[in-house]
């Protein structure tokens, strides 16, 4: 007679643990979360491959060791060049969340992909802007646009200013949701040291260099233009060193008209909804990023950091224009 089999309940805890785990694996591919968002996975079981929640139908990869993802349209948007995308910071694992849905469920309606690179607390580090221009040429390899726009939220603002300040020949333009633009006013200077592996002393010394804000004349030069919401009740991230200085720097530059800064009365750090649905917000990324794929050449675009700096496509030319009220401050 055949050897007979044990029943699951006679085994042993640490061989069964392993065979719920191995089933797990191998059929874990795309699930529903119990919040509702959606879990990527790939690769083989025990493989080192990256997971994380997304809050839409997209893709996890890997690039340069380090957990990226792909939010994808039905129909990306190409507008007979390549195909158009916003680079988003900051990417960790809660993040982009529930609260911004709405906002990725516009770009992806309009054909425009979302893409960003988990760096960890890395602050707009020139090591977070090395890993996002690793993510930006596996982006250009699968055909999409070499000059994304770019979203920053909260601390994301230092790594999409960092970008914008590193490559304002590849940024469309910069989109911000009440974002840090001077690691001085969050999360400070003792915080940020360790990411951009100095002394808090020796991070203090050299802002001239590494602080987004203080070298922000080189992204207004180049034309890059921002559309930023931010409250004026933020206690977090106060608005006037970081969103209103921005726009007061690229006044003194002379080319204050490209930044929109639209002023939320009363409003703070939170989750207050018209944050994250802000129209001219929204629309703003959507023409930066399609205007920006459409003027893109098909063939042999250039990888991050090469070429000289050139003028981002005029607002107007972009089809975008924000009212008085966006302008001057006020709901979104």
């Amino acid at each position: 007679m055949g050897k007979r089999l044990r029943p699951l309940f006679q085994l042993p805890a640490s061989m069964l643990a392993a065979m719920i785990i191995r089933s797990c694996l191998a059929c874990l591919l795309v699930i529903r979360a119990a919040g509702g968002g959606v879990i990527a996975a790939a690769g083989e079981p025990g493989s080192a491959s990256p997971a994380k929640a997304l809050i839409l139908p997209g893709e996890v990869f890997e690039v340069a060791g380090r957990t990226a993802f792909l939010l994808t349209p039905a129909d990306a948007a190409s507008n007979g060049g390549r195909k158009a995308w916003i680079l988003y910071a900051p990417t960790l694992p809660a993040y982009p969340d529930k609260a911004e849905t709405w906002m990725h469920e516009q770009f992806l309606a309009a054909g425009v992909a979302v893409a960003g690179i988990d760096t960890g607390e890395s602050y707009g580090s020139p090591g977070a802007v090395q890993a996002a221009e690793a993510l930006h040429a596996e982006m250009v390899r699968r055909g999409y646009s070499p000059k994304p726009a770019l979203l920053g939220r909260s601390r994301g603002g230092l790594w999409a200013g960092a970008w914008a300040i590193a490559h304002p020949d590849l940024t469309a333009g910069v989109g911000g949701i009440y974002p840090v633009y001077d690691w001085r006013t969050y999360p400070g200077v003792v915080k940020a040291a360790a990411a951009y592996g100095l002394s808090p002393e020796q991070l203090a010394a050299r802002a001239a260099d590494l602080c987004p804000i203080e070298r922000i004349d080189v992204a207004a030069r180049a034309g890059v233009p921002f559309c930023i919401i931010h409250g004026d009740d933020d206690s977090v991230v106060p608005l006037e060193p970081n969103s209103a200085e921005l726009k007061k720097r690229y006044e003194a530059a002379g080319v204050g008209d490209l930044v929109t800064l639209i002023i939320a009365p009363g409003q703070g750090h939170s989750f207050w909804e018209g944050f994250f649905h802000c129209q001219p917000l929204v629309d703003f990324l959507i023409s930066r990023a399609k205007a920006a794929a459409r003027h893109a050449p098909r063939n042999e675009p250039p990888p991050a950091g090469s070429g000289r700096p050139s003028p981002a496509v005029p607002l107007e030319a972009a089809g975008y224009g924000c009212g008085d009220q966006a302008r001057d401050g006020g709901d979104p």
